[in-house]
């Protein structure tokens, strides 16, 4: 019976792992400005046959609803681990033609900051990390890679981002419906 208890106390003191998908592993929790945001679900990005990356939206409040998601002023966060090797360009297309897809008006109202975006992004190599992280007050930052910084003020910016994988045209349905967790 002790050994027993003293297993259980060991296991539970192992953080465990929240997500894997393709043996890509994903802690059950981040930390963005001193909040404890939750995984809500992980997906993956597909391209015709090919595995692009794993993406794992990390929350404040998990939801299985984008339109509560999108509306919400709370912390959140996407984690891209990445497969395969991309180029800038083929990233850039991308992320313009999901925002552009998903926004009302084409993405006018944060083009200014999507283009300044798109000039901060560089070729991203197998096994890369690049996350978007949504800071209420502070904006979106993009982070990972070398020299791929980048913050943008507004909660439409992150909005508009956050609808590339969530809204009712999202690049890859299979990710959108991974992400929240179905």
């Amino acid at each position: 019976m002790m050994r027993r208890t003293l297993l259980l106390a060991c296991l539970l003191a192992v953080p465990a792992l929240a997500g894997e998908l393709h043996g890509v592993k994903m802690p059950d929790t981040a930390t963005v400005d001193g909040k404890t945001l939750k995984l809500n679900g992980m997906g993956v990005r597909m391209k015709f046959v090919f595995q692009v990356y794993i993406g794992g939206l990390y929350l404040e409040t998990p939801s299985k609803e984008p339109g509560k998601i999108l509306a919400a002023d709370e912390a959140r966060r996407v984690d891209m681990h990445f497969m395969r090797d991309v180029d800038r360009k083929a990233m850039v297309e991308a992320l313009v033609n999901s925002i552009t897809a998903n926004t009302s008006d084409k993405g006018a109202a944060v083009k200014d900051r999507m283009d300044k975006l798109m000039e901060a992004f560089q070729d991203i190599k197998k096994g890369q990390v690049v996350s978007v992280i949504y800071s209420p007050g502070k904006g979106t930052r993009i982070e990972g890679g070398k020299a791929m910084n980048y913050t943008a003020e507004g909660k439409d910016f992150a909005d508009a981002i956050f609808a590339a994988w969530l809204g009712k045209n999202p690049a890859d349905e299979g990710l959108k419906k991974g992400m929240l967790g179905n």
